[in-house]
């Protein structure tokens, strides 16, 4: 299987032929395709933009609708979104038909391009979609053809704009696809349902594997900063609810003898002063359960002059978060670090090893949520994260727990990551395929049995 799509002119599958006879399009990025094939303008080919609900609507009309961000270019829509039509975004417009292809002409980079397959009769688009219905293509040449990447890496190249960029739909109209003719096109579109199918299968058991492991991972962690490592000790009554029972030799603490907790601020992200110093700013979207050495930002003395709640924490410090839909994700500060609010910070440890409570937050952070407070996504505050209560062992015990869950944890995050990289192959071949099927680069037809 090929390694990279980067590389699929030169590493096209391998037990396929080509055809037997190409000729040039004299399209750069089409390059040859087999002498029979056609070459015409996508506005030759389909329609664009057919339909739309007219602004006469009745107002309890019910949509489902689907936006950008809700559609995956292997996946196709991912979430749907019912609204009544008076209730809708002013974008929800756009009509679409079993065999049309939605395609983003708007924050192309995310690449939002799906097949629509027996849609329900209320399935509404956004009006950042071009919704291309096919004339002289096959639907289903067409819902691979213009999935290509040769074709979607087109209309991210040809966007304008740099934090939004879009495609005028006239443009991508203008693009050149390449076709056989109907009955190849089905021939093709039949071999590569399968082929497709079987490496989607095989992509979600790999993915049911991962997600064993990371229960595996789980467990392992829960017993061990639950029960220690040895399976006969006796236990007592902890005295807390929702701990339970605890080794009897371990001690209920409340968190506030273990560490000082703190957090930081957000500097005006206007004045310049502030940013592109050298102390990391670490923010949520850095916490990874794992170690936090490099941030998006730094911050300079100025910011912590004029921010007296801008606090330095030293490294080992445990980060939390406390706000939305980050909230109890972790981060261990590999280097001294500042934070900004929506960061609790455990620091200075009081006889407890530090990487013992990140294991201990780890297994808790149900229980951290379930703390939170406040409408739709909950948050967490310095004062509920200082009055948790915690089951701790003897230092020496917490040492022996740490290293055995970092050998533990280490050998099933190796054979995670061996998993994923199957998995990014896997799509890397899918694409691929793909990309030799529609392009004429491989002949499919005797392989559609």
């Amino acid at each position: 299987m090929p390694e990279a799509t980067g590389r699929r002119e030169k590493s096209q599958p391998q037990r396929f032929r080509p055809y037997p006879e190409y000729r040039d399009t004299g399209v750069e990025w089409l390059g040859k395709i087999p002498a029979h094939w056609k070459v015409k303008r996508l506005k030759y080919l389909a329609t664009m933009n057919d339909e739309v609900l007219p602004e006469s609507t009745g107002p309890n009309t019910e949509l489902n609708y689907v936006d950008i961000g809700s559609v995956d270019s292997v996946v196709g829509i991912t979430t749907k979104e019912p609204f009544i039509f008076e209730k809708a975004p002013s974008r929800a417009r756009r009509i679409v038909r079993d065999g049309d292809v939605i395609i983003s002409t708007v924050r192309t980079y995310l690449r939002a391009i799906a097949a629509i397959e027996s849609p329900e009769p209320n399935l509404i688009v956004s009006t950042g979609f071009a919704v291309v219905r096919p004339r002289q293509l096959q639907n289903s040449f067409a819902s691979y053809a213009l999935r290509a990447p040769e074709f979607v890496e087109r209309v991210v190249a040809h966007s304008v704009g740099v934090s939004y960029p879009a495609i005028n739909a006239n443009e991508l109209s203008c693009f050149a696809i390449a076709y056989p003719k109907p009955d190849e096109q089905r021939l093709i579109a039949t071999f590569l349902d399968r082929e497709t199918a079987k490496i989607d299968a095989l992509v979600a058991k790999k993915e049911r594997l991962i997600e064993l492991l990371q229960e595996k991972r789980t467990a392992l962690i829960t017993r061990a900063v639950t029960r220690g490592l040895h399976p006969n000790v006796p236990t007592k009554d902890s005295g807390v609810a929702w701990l339970g029972e605890i080794p009897a030799h371990w001690e209920v603490k409340k968190v506030t003898w273990l560490f000082r907790i703190g957090s930081g601020t957000t500097p005006r992200s206007e004045e310049p002063a502030y940013y592109g110093g050298q102390t990391p700013w670490v923010t949520t979207s850095e916490l990874r359960e794992s170690l936090v050495t490099e941030t998006e930002k730094n911050v300079t003395a100025k910011a912590f002059r004029d921010y007296t709640s801008l606090k330095l924490h030293p490294a080992g410090s445990i980060a939390v978060a406390m706000y939305g839909a980050t909230i109890g994700r972790l981060g261990v500060l590999g280097v001294p670090a500042t934070v900004n609010q929506a960061c609790c910070v455990f620091s200075h440890p009081r006889n407890v090893n530090p990487w013992y409570w990140f294991y201990w937050l780890q297994m808790r952070r149900p229980y951290l949520i379930a703390l939170g407070y406040g409408g739709g996504q909950p948050n967490l505050s310095q004062q509920l994260l200082s009055s948790i209560r915690a089951s701790i062992p003897p230092r020496n015990e917490q040492n022996e727990i740490v290293e055995h869950l970092d050998a533990q944890a280490a050998m099933i995050d190796l054979a995670i990551a061996k998993i994923r990289h199957v998995i990014y192959l896997l799509d890397e071949y899918r694409t691929a395929l793909i990309s030799a099927a529609v392009t004429g680069k491989i002949d499919v037809q005797n392989k559609t049995a």
